[in-house]
C-alpha cells in the first residue's frame, strides 16, 4: 500500500470512495500500481495504489471509517522470490511485517505479542463507533478490558466496563447530558478550516469595501458564453474577477506574497496562484488556479469548471491547494452582498464579492438608469498592509472589472 508519502500532510484519513464502495475486496487479485482505495484528508482526497501483485486477503476499514495514520489497511499475499506465499500488512509503525506461512507457530506468537505491547504503550484501539460510545458516557479507553484481537476494545468491553460502574455515576452522567443531543465530528475539510481560521484570528484584519458597475462586463461575458460552452466550457464572471485580481497585482507585486513572522520580512511570489473558495459537500476547500498571469479568460474558465468538478466530489488532490499566494471568495452564489473574509496565512490579502444586483444608478449626465453593480470587499494583514495600498488595488482590479477590454490587450 503506497501511504508513506501521504502521512506527512494529514492527521487522519477516512476512507472513501467515490463511488461508495470499496475499489478492492477479500478474494480479489491485484497488480502494482492497481487502485486500492481513496482516502479522504482534511484537505483532499487520494488514491492509493497496490505496491505489490498479490490477492486481498482483509480489509480492516469500511467505507467511510477512519483509520489513524500507520493502521494497517488492509492484507495482500504475495509471492517471494522463491515463491513462497507471505502476507503483506501495513502496520502502524510504518513499517511492512511479513507473516510466511512456513513460520512456527512460536514466532507468529512472538509477533502478535510484540503488536500488543505496542498497542499497550501507545493508546487504546478501537472502531469510531467505539470511540464515541465511550465519549458519551464520558469513559477513558484505557481504562477498560479489552478483548478483541491485537487488544481491540469492542462495544462488548464498554458495556461491560458501565456495569462496573455505581449506579449513581452513571445517573449522574446521564442526568447531566442534554436530551436529544446529537454528536458530530469536526473532519475532513471542515477539520481543515477548524485549524486554518483559528490561525487567522491571530491576524490584525482591516477591511476595505466598494461597489463595481460591471454592465460591460455582463455584456461582453453574455455575448461570449454560448460559443464557449460549444467548447465544454461553462463561462461565469468569476474568471474575469481572477484575471482582473492578476492585472492588479502586476501593478502592485508586495501583495502576491507570503508572510514571514520570524524574519517579519514578504515573500513575494513570482507566481500568481489564485485560491476560490469552494463548498463542497465535505465543507470549504480553497483550491487555487495557477499562474493565472500566463492565462486569458478561457483557459482560467476551464481550469475553474475542473476544480468546481473535482469539489462536488470531494476529490481535490493537494498538488491543487498547495502554494494559493493570494485567495477569493464568491459569496454571492449563496445570496449574500457584503462579508469580512478571512486572511489565510502565510498569505496576506484575500477578496470577497459580494451578489450581482440591478440597481438605480446616475450616469455621467445626471440620469437615473439601471445598473449591474456587484460589492467587493479586501481583508488585509494590516501589520504589512495599510489602507491606502489596499486602496489602490482596489481600484485597479475595478478598473478591470469595469473596463474588460483591458484584461485583454495588457494594458
Amino acid at each position: 500500500m503506497d501511504i508513506d508519502r501521504y502521512d506527512k500532510l494529514v492527521e487522519m484519513y477516512a476512507i472513501k470512495n467515490v463511488d461508495s464502495s470499496p475499489f478492492v475486496k477479500p478474494g480479489d487479485r491485484v497488480s502494482q500500481f492497481d487502485n486500492i482505495c481513496e482516502v479522504q484528508s482534511d484537505k483532499a482526497s487520494v488514491t492509493i495504489t497496490s505496491r505489490y501483485d498479490g490477492l486481498i486477503k482483509a480489509l480492516h476499514y469500511k467505507v467511510d471509517d477512519v483509520a489513524l495514520i500507520g493502521d494497517p489497511l488492509l492484507e495482500i499475499e504475495v509471492d517471494d522470490d522463491n515463491g513462497n506465499e507471505q502476507v503483506e500488512t501495513i502496520t502502524d509503525d510504518r513499517q511492512p511485517q511479513l507473516t510466511g506461512k512456513s513460520d512456527d507457530e512460536q514466532s507468529v506468537k512472538d509477533k502478535e505479542e510484540k503488536l500488543l505491547v505496542k498497542c499497550d504503550l501507545e493508546k487504546a484501539i478501537a472502531t469510531p463507533a467505539v470511540r464515541r460510545i465511550a465519549m458519551e458516557n464520558n469513559i477513558n479507553l484505557k481504562d477498560v478490558v479489552s478483548t478483541g484481537k491485537n487488544g481491540r476494545v469492542l462495544k462488548e468491553d464498554i458495556l461491560a466496563h458501565l456495569e462496573k460502574i455505581p449506579v449513581n455515576s452513571a445517573r449522574e452522567r446521564v442526568e447531566g447530558k442534554p436530551t436529544g443531543e446529537t454528536v458530530m465530528p469536526v473532519k475532513g475539510y471542515s477539520k481543515h478550516m477548524w485549524r486554518t481560521m483559528t490561525q487567522s484570528l491571530s491576524i490584525p484584519h482591516f477591511v476595505y469595501s466598494d461597489e463595481c458597475n460591471i454592465n460591460r462586463l455582463m455584456d461582453w461575458r453574455n455575448e461570449v458564453k454560448d460559443t464557449v460552452k460549444e467548447q465544454g466550457v461553462s463561462l461565469s464572471l468569476m474568471p474575469f474577477f481572477i484575471k482582473a485580481a492578476s492585472r492588479a497585482l502586476e501593478k502592485l507585486p508586495q501583495l502576491n506574497a507570503w508572510l514571514d513572522e520570524e524574519r517579519q520580512a514578504l515573500r513575494v511570489q513570482k507566481s500568481h496562484n489564485i485560491g476560490i473558495a469552494m463548498d463542497t459537500p465535505e465543507g470549504l476547500i480553497v483550491p487555487n488556479v495557477k499562474n493565472v498571469q500566463n492565462l486569458n479568460i478561457v483557459e482560467i474558465a476551464k481550469e475553474l469548471n475542473r476544480l468546481q468538478e473535482l469539489g462536488r466530489r470531494s476529490s481535490i488532490p493537494p498538488s491543487d491547494l498547495s502554494n494559493t499566494t493570494f485567495s477569493l471568495s464568491n459569496i454571492g452564489v449563496v445570496g449574500g452582498t457584503y462579508t469580512k473574509p478571512m486572511i489565510l496565512s502565510p498569505q496576506i490579502v484575500i477578496g470577497a464579492f459580494g451578489k450581482a444586483q440591478k440597481l438605480p444608478r446616475f450616469d455621467d449626465k445626471g440620469n437615473v438608469v439601471a445598473a449591474n453593480t456587484i460589492c467587493v470587499s479586501w481583508a488585509a494583514d494590516h501589520r504589512v498592509i495599510d489602507g491606502v495600498t489596499m486602496a489602490k488595488y482596489s481600484n485597479l482590479w475595478k478598473h478591470y472589472v469595469e473596463n474588460p477590454v483591458f484584461l485583454l490587450i495588457g494594458a
